[in-house]
C-alpha cells in the first residue's frame, strides 16, 4: 500500500506521522487489496474539535473517504480509521456476497 501523508498549515512531528501511518496499515486486515492511502491532517476553526483528520483510500474500482474532527490529531485519526474499517467491511460483504 502506498501511503501519502500531508499536514496542512502546521508541521507534524515524526511521532504523529508514524502513528497515522501505523493506524492506516491496520486497515489491511479488513481488506488486503488497498492500492493507496492519503492522510490529510489540518487545523479547523472549531474550538471544541480544533483538529481534523481525513483519510482517502483507493481500492480497485472504488474510493473510500472518511473525515473526523477531535481535540487531538491522534483521536481524529483513530475515529477516521474506525469509520473506514466499517466501510471496508461493508464493501467486502457486498462484493463477495453471492446472490
Amino acid at each position: 500500500m502506498n501511503i501519502r501523508f500531508t499536514a496542512r498549515h502546521f508541521d507534524a512531528s515524526t511521532s504523529l506521522k508514524n502513528y497515522s501511518e501505523d493506524a492506516v496499515t491496520k486497515l489491511e486486515q479488513f481488506y488486503d487489496r488497498i492500492v493507496s492511502c492519503s492522510i490529510v491532517l489540518e487545523p479547523t476553526a472549531d474550538n471544541d474539535n480544533p483538529q481534523k483528520a481525513e483519510i482517502i483510500i483507493q481500492i480497485p474500482n472504488k474510493v473510500l473517504t472518511a473525515s473526523e474532527s477531535a481535540p487531538k490529531y491522534e483521536q481524529a485519526v483513530l475515529a477516521t480509521v474506525e469509520n473506514l474499517s466499517r466501510q471496508l467491511k461493508r464493501y467486502k460483504e457486498k462484493k463477495y456476497t453471492t446472490y
